[in-house]
């Protein structure tokens, strides 16, 4: 079986010699799939994630090592969770206040509803900036060792790290709509909550650099629905590039979740210090084509191109095989194929392996061409 961790950093760094990998993620219909009917169809009952993946004969995004970096409060910090029914309430606790986040079960997956957001006031983000000032990072190699025993050589260790300023706000923190008053209201606390993220994502920075971990994703789910130009060049631009020049000192190759719509922030791509982007979808899906995005990138990776709706029945065969010739045409070698951004729980998994037969004929060729 191909090495695909050793094929996966090859080609971020730029020495596989031209050949590209096949990389999609296919966890959501994993999870699905399990949900639903609390195991998976046919052969692949009872397998693991890492099995399925070797027996579609595919490289995956080894996102298990985030295991790896986990924070460390301070002693002035205590978080506690509790469950009660189908709410479940965290809550941390600290010298300047106690913040609280509800969410409750969902009959349609394992994820979780947000009831209550983390901030709701100007005093719930000032305990936030408390608490970023007061965490520190650490390694462990243990769980490394661990996700490297189960995962092996499907894929180079990898990881996404937190989201910046903005992203942190809308996801994780307060809802779009709040997060876009808090702006207003209170820039002065907004900015002074970035500043202590900042600092608190360099000090994980200087954690992850000496790690055996080369391959790094800000998990940021950008989406320029939500995301205008000015905050992004404003709040979210200068954030990558601080971080982008810390880890290109560590060596790492860099890369960053776009996804959603693209059109507003294409033009922001190459100023922001990135070596690639995962996740763009191109139309029908997203809204932009790929020669768009073949213009927008210029040098950089494009991680991922292919609609996931083309893994559906209703889209043919031959409009995936199609739109695959033409990501290989377009992005190669600067390209980690992959699914914008999952393979989704309706769609046809046996597809995973027809792509990977045009991979690998595209790779054979090449190297045939370079001995010739």
């Amino acid at each position: 079986m191909t090495n695909f961790a050793k094929l996966h950093e090859d080609v971020c760094f730029k020495k596989a010699g031209g050949k590209v990998i096949w990389q999609p993620r296919i966890g959501c219909w994993i999870d699905d799939k399990l949900f639903e009917d609390g195991e998976l169809p046919g052969k692949y009952k009872g397998m693991t994630k890492a099995e399925i993946y070797r027996d579609l004969g595919c490289s995956a995004r080894v996102y298990e090592y985030n295991d790896c970096f986990y924070p460390v409060y301070d002693d002035t910090i205590r978080y506690t969770s509790k469950t009660e029914g189908d709410l479940q309430t965290d809550t941390f606790e600290t010298p300047v206040g106690t913040v609280t986040h509800i969410t409750k079960s969902t009959p349609s997956s394992w994820a979780r509803l947000t009831v209550k957001e983390w901030v709701c006031s100007e005093e719930d983000l000032k305990v936030f900036t408390y608490i970023e000032q007061h965490t520190n990072w650490t390694f462990s190699q243990e769980i490394f060792d661990k996700v490297h025993a189960e995962w092996g050589n499907l894929g180079a260790p990898t990881v996404f790290i937190p989201r910046v300023s903005v992203q942190r706000l809308y996801i994780d923190l307060m809802g779009v709509e709040e997060a876009v008053y808090a702006m207003m209201d209170y820039p002065e606390t907004v900015e002074a909550y970035f500043a202590a993220l900042r600092e608190c994502h360099l000090r994980l920075i200087d954690v992850i650099n000496p790690s055996p971990v080369r391959i790094i994703n800000f998990g940021d789910n950008i989406h320029s629905g939500t995301l205008s130009p000015s905050l992004f060049e404003k709040y979210v631009l200068p954030e990558y590039q601080i971080r982008c020049e810390r880890l290109h000192q560590g060596g790492k190759f860099v890369c960053s979740h776009f996804d959603g719509d693209n059109r507003g922030l294409m033009e922001f791509y190459q100023q922001t210090g990135l070596d690639g982007i995962e996740a763009i979808t191109p139309v029908p899906q997203g809204d932009v084509t790929l020669e768009e995005m073949h213009q927008a990138l210029g040098d950089m990776f494009l991680l991922d191109g292919i609609p996931a709706i083309y893994f559906d029945e209703d889209y043919p065969e031959e409009v995936l095989v199609d739109c695959v010739h033409k990501i290989l045409d377009l992005f190669a070698p600067n390209l980690i194929l992959g699914i914008s951004d999952e393979i989704s729980s309706t769609g046809d998994i046996e597809r995973i392996r027809l792509v990977g037969k045009i991979v690998d004929e595209y790779n054979r060729n090449l190297s045939a061409s370079q001995e010739s």
